[in-house]
């Protein structure tokens, strides 16, 4: 597994991360075993995971996926060995946790650190990331920003900063992300590194397939001039991409089969846009879902592409788009589709 750095921080990350996201929901403590097993095998050394997991959240299982994780590092004696990205929950989803008081403050963030490294069973998270903005703006697909809540009393960015330097000079942290950021945001906390001397920011988690490639305008430039690395999570839009749902199709224990959760995909456009590059991939000789994950990792401004499975067959297919090179014709193939289909799923 070719590795790559994480933004300036000395750290090499494998290309691919393994998501965690149905450890304790779809997935078993057993079959999350394997999964991990598997993925370490395979030299993935990056895991990604957050306090409100599993997804899609609810009180009765929230927390439940570092647990497991924490079990996994402690039995198979592999800490040091792993790259382990976590996640503080931003406000206003989840009334469960800290008694629906969340925001990205000091007494948030040291509270979720504390309790995240206890499941973990792990003295530091290498890399700690801001789930979601703690302000009114434009994350998990929601579209037309209006400007209308710029004073709306969000905790500021600086003092979001501030809190997790804390943990860094601590060392609870190594290092410190972002995920569903605009180029707003993400320049704000550049700004801050630098005006007050704080940690940088190594990372963006945003989503990032071929029904959505809106990173590339703006945020992109950003990342590939600043060094921070787009960690793309959903690289087959939640599964859609294999074209298992087309047709209308709810396969047995498949994600969108079992949970009306994720309802950004749910689009007019999706389906063309998907069956369009269902057919493509098969006309070509490939697999669809290794198609669209060795599009994702072609990017320059990708630092690796995250990756989950409700089973191990998935996982292993999918760790198998590493090897897949697209030839000039296949991306310019790839071209014309998005601009007949451009990110029906935001």
């Amino acid at each position: 597994m070719d590795d790559r750095p994480l933004g300036t921080s000395g750290l090499s990350v494998s290309r691919l991360a393994l998501g965690t996201m149905t450890y304790g929901a779809q997935n078993t403590r057993a079959e999350a075993f394997a999964q991990l097993d598997y993925a370490r095998d395979q030299g993935i050394n990056f895991i990604d995971t957050a306090e409100m997991y599993p997804s899609p959240p609810r009180e009765e299982w929230q927390g439940t996926t570092e647990s497991i994780i924490g079990s996994w590092l402690t039995k198979r004696k592999t800490r040091a060995k792993i790259i382990l990205a976590g996640k503080v929950a931003g406000p206003g989803i989840m009334p469960y946790i800290r008694d629906g008081k969340v925001r990205l403050d000091r007494r948030n963030i040291d509270a979720a650190i504390e309790a995240s490294l206890k499941r973990l069973r792990t003295d530091y998270i290498d890399l700690y990331q801001v789930h979601w903005p703690d302000r009114d703006t434009n994350f998990f697909g929601r579209l037309g920003y209006t400007g209308e809540a710029t004073t709306d009393g969000s905790v500021p960015i600086e003092e979001t900063l501030g809190a997790l330097a804390r943990h860094v000079e601590k060392g609870t942290i190594r290092h410190i992300g972002v995920s569903n950021e605009t180029p707003w945001g993400l320049g704000q906390y550049l700004k801050a590194s630098e005006r007050k001397d704080l940690p940088r920011i190594q990372s963006i988690q945003n989503p990032y397939h071929l029904l959505n490639r809106s990173f590339e305008v703006g945020l992109a430039e950003i990342s590939v001039r600043e060094q921070i690395g787009l960690l793309a999570y959903s690289p087959l839009a939640m599964g859609y991409l294999t074209g298992k749902y087309l047709g209308g199709a709810k396969p047995a224990g498949a994600r969108h089969s079992l949970y009306d959760f994720y309802a950004r995909y749910n689009t007019p456009r999706r389906d063309p846009a998907v069956a369009a590059y269902v057919d493509f991939a098969r006309d070509h000789g490939l697999d669809p879902a290794q198609m669209a994950l060795a599009f994702v990792l072609s990017r320059p401004f990708v630092t690796a592409a995250i990756i989950g499975a409700t089973n191990l067959q998935q996982l292993q297919s999918n760790i198998a788009a590493r090897d897949i090179i697209l030839n000039d014709d296949i991306m310019t193939g790839l071209q014309e589709i998005y601009l007949l289909h451009q990110d029906p799923c935001p």
